[in-house]
């Protein structure tokens, strides 16, 4: 079976761009703030950033719309902004990516809402949800769709189902955040995930955030003895965790240690490899040099 994906990156290499917000912060978004926004408001910073992320050697970079539900945007005031902030965050990516001859990933967080009967959110309320999220980001240019970052299956199955029914000609790329004991907060396994997922329509399917590199790669072990066929495995580690220096959080691995956990991933058949919260473009770029020698 031929992976969507696999034909859509051809011959660019199989490397994500890394973290967004923490480097957000650091370059002036107050804390607490709405990330999301500096798509509107600091679109030049936004450029900026993801410019250094494809110099530094990604072939995929991500839109800035981790929380660009209307559930998330309504946390900051927001929420009538949806199809506006998503279709900025992806042009701005898609103007980058093309000088670059690279691509695009339309990202899709969770919706920060519980669904039913855990909560009160029902699957035809996300689905519209995502939906709206969605029409956004395929009006900026995006490529293939990103649903990360998932604790529940059901939700991440429903972003997919809708990425499906708005987007059919796109590959999808779903990851789940095992960062509890192995597992994500709602109790699934990488291989429950992977399994899953896939069936629900997802061409890639794998980890982010979590713990960092030596827990990623246990998982990402799991990941790849439980794949389907044709299903290609990702992995995107945080650079550690971070500690409080002084005023500051500072995140433990550097981009040479983050590098050889690239390297590391990719001999155990790990077939996309990216980085995520604490990382920068030159995590990016060691990520790069590691998966490609």
């Amino acid at each position: 079976m031929t992976n969507r994906f696999a034909e859509l990156l051809g011959e660019r290499a199989p490397v994500f761009d890394g973290g967004y917000g923490w480097l957000l912060q650091e370059r002036g978004l107050p804390p607490g703030e709405c990330a999301e926004m500096w798509n509107i408001e600091q679109p030049e910073t936004m450029s900026g950033l993801h410019e250094e992320y494809a110099q530094a050697g990604a072939s995929v970079l991500t839109t800035n719309t981790f929380g660009g539900t209307a559930p998330r945007l309504a946390m900051h005031g927001h929420e009538e902004l949806v199809e506006e902030t998503n279709r900025a965050g992806a042009a701005l990516a898609r103007e980058v990516a093309d000088r670059h001859g690279i691509l695009v990933a339309g990202d899709i967080g969770p919706t920060g809402e519980l669904l039913e009967p855990m909560g009160a959110m029902s699957a035809d309320e996300a689905r519209e949800l995502f939906a709206a999220q969605l029409r956004g980001l395929l009006a900026g240019g995006i490529d293939l769709v990103l649903v990360e970052t998932m604790s529940d299956l059901a939700e991440a199955t429903l972003a997919i189902e809708v990425a499906r029914e708005l987007a059919p000609q796109l590959p999808i790329v779903a990851t789940m955040s095992f960062d509890t004991n192995l597992h994500t907060m709602m109790g699934v396994a990488p291989a429950d995930a992977i399994t899953r997922l896939s069936a629900a329509g997802a061409d890639v399917v794998g980890a982010n955030c979590g713990r960092g590199p030596e827990e990623m790669s246990v998982i990402a072990e799991q990941l790849v003895a439980a794949r389907p066929d044709g299903v290609l495995v990702i992995a995107q580690s945080n650079a550690g965790l971070p500690h409080l220096e002084g005023a500051d959080f500072v995140y433990t691995v550097g981009p040479a240690e983050l590098g050889e956990h690239a390297r590391e991933l990719r001999d155990a058949g790990v077939d996309v490899i990216g980085s995520c919260c604490g990382s920068s473009p030159e995590h990016t770029n060691a990520i790069r040099a590691a998966v490609t020698a």
